[in-house]
């Protein structure tokens, strides 16, 4: 083996075995092929964003935790069958989120178009089938059908994010809301017609609060009791909500 083929080797398995350790704290348990995917999608990242500039992160090893693990930590939160990622990027978080769940389908949003070409790239040499790629922005973008999970990793504000998308949400489907900090004046702003709830998320290897803001329509009867008791922060009550620093 050519020393570069052994360097080449030796950083995949330190990849590998970071994702997969990353992927065992926080729960979740992908098959060996979907996890080759994700570490094949960080090195098509990594090429692409020599040129492109795609991603701020240049270390591949830091992409694991800040790019793969953190799109992953709201896996437990996806309602199938249909998801809109608004404002993908590069593919964060839907291209990691439709290797874990072929199951669903995914629409990956952006108005870039540099990003947009990156995508369809990633799509294509990893032949990706449960994507679909959308070129606009969001208040442009008329689809012929809702979707039942709305996600944002990187959109200004939650108020922003429902007034622009709320139309695209099915009446018992569901918006994530990703954010660092617990996001204390964005909940205040968000109106009475809707129910939001926090998660603390746990992201190993990434050392920032993480949050995700779970939306539905106040009327909808779908809504479950929070699982990992961060609380149901409903509209009445958002004067008396607790200050959770994670």
């Amino acid at each position: 083996m050519r020393p570069s083929a052994a360097r080449f080797r030796s950083r995949r398995v330190k990849l590998e075995k970071r994702l997969h350790e990353g992927l065992q704290a926080m729960g979740l348990e992908l098959p060996a092929p979907a996890r080759t995917q994700l570490i094949a999608l960080l090195r098509l990242l990594e090429k692409w964003n020599r040129s492109y500039n795609l991603t701020a992160v240049r270390d591949p090893e830091q992409m694991v935790p800040r790019h793969l693990l953190d799109s992953l930590a709201v896996l437990p939160y996806l309602k199938g069958p249909s998801i809109l990622d608004i404002g993908t990027g590069a593919g964060l978080p839907g291209l990691p989120l439709a290797l874990a769940r072929p199951d669903l389908g995914f629409t990956l949003l952006d108005s870039n178009l540099k990003k947009i070409r990156f995508v369809r790239q990633a799509v294509r040499e990893l032949d990706i089938k449960n994507v679909e790629i959308a070129h606009a922005r969001v208040e442009k973008f008329h689809p012929e059908r809702k979707f039942d999970t709305l996600i944002a990793r990187a959109f200004a504000s939650i108020a922003a994010l429902l007034e622009a998308a709320g139309r695209l949400c099915a009446p018992d489907g569901r918006f994530l809301a990703m954010k660092g900090v617990f996001p204390q004046a964005e909940l205040a702003a968000i109106g009475a017609e809707y129910r939001a709830e926090v998660k603390a998320l746990v992201v190993p290897g990434l050392d920032a609060a993480r949050h995700v803001v779970i939306i539905t329509h106040a009327s909808t009867t779908e809504h479950k009791p929070d699982e990992q008791g961060t609380g149901d922060r409903q509209s009445e009550g958002r004067g008396r909500q607790d200050h959770h620093q994670h």
